[in-house]
């Protein structure tokens, strides 16, 4: 199949209007021939990001690469505990994986790249202290600084207690989690009781 340059310009146009990302199907249901999206990639003008995940190429480069990729394969995943961290730089450590937040009852996205770990969470631990961040023309959901640092003491096991603390004392330190936010967080959380003793002794330093 030939395609035109009306063609491959109108299915441009159609990603740029989106901001400039789009999933094959979602091409698809715009009326973009998966032809036109390939042609578009072998001629340069899309990048691809992950499997049947485009990206225009003369865009500027993405600031959280991995973070799009993940969000953008699934409606329902949360950017949670040390990759949140990361975002929100409270923590030195540099994420191995994408950490993501999943109802208990939705299967991970299929990714060749990047890996992820998958945190089951429900309820108001799922829904609550949700922010929206635009990056890269993918609507991308993060916990904010405060839930992220309850969610690190509650998974303390996985996360470590040595980043939970830090995430912790960065976010008293930089003013971005009120007291009052952490432990209602800490509540939703059932962390109550562990939290609070750091946050006290933190707060009183």
């Amino acid at each position: 199949m030939h395609v035109s340059e009306e063609k491959a310009r109108e299915a441009l146009s159609i990603f740029r209007e989106r901001g400039g990302l789009l999933r094959t199907s979602e091409a698809r249901e715009l009326g973009i021939h998966p032809r036109v999206v390939y042609h578009l990639r072998d001629t340069g003008q899309l990048e691809t990001l992950s499997r049947g995940l485009y990206r225009v190429a003369s865009l500027p480069p993405l600031s959280h690469p991995d973070l799009v990729v993940v969000a953008a394969r699934s409606d329902a995943v949360r950017i949670c505990l040390i990759s949140a961290l990361d975002f929100h730089d409270l923590t030195t450590e540099i994420p191995h994986a994408v950490d993501i937040a999943l109802p208990r009852n939705r299967r991970p996205p299929a990714l060749d790249h990047p890996p992820i770990r998958v945190f089951r969470m429900s309820g108001e631990a799922l829904t609550e202290g949700v922010e929206h961040h635009q990056l890269g023309g993918a609507d991308v959901k993060i916990f904010g600084p405060a839930k992220t640092v309850a969610d690190c003491f509650k998974f303390r096991n996985r996360a470590g207690l040595d980043t939970a603390l830090e995430g912790l004392r960065a976010c008293l330190e930089k003013g971005v989690g009120r007291t009052e936010d952490l432990m209602h967080y800490a509540r939703i959380c059932r962390v109550e009781s562990v939290l609070r003793p750091y946050v006290e002794a933190l707060s009183a330093q």
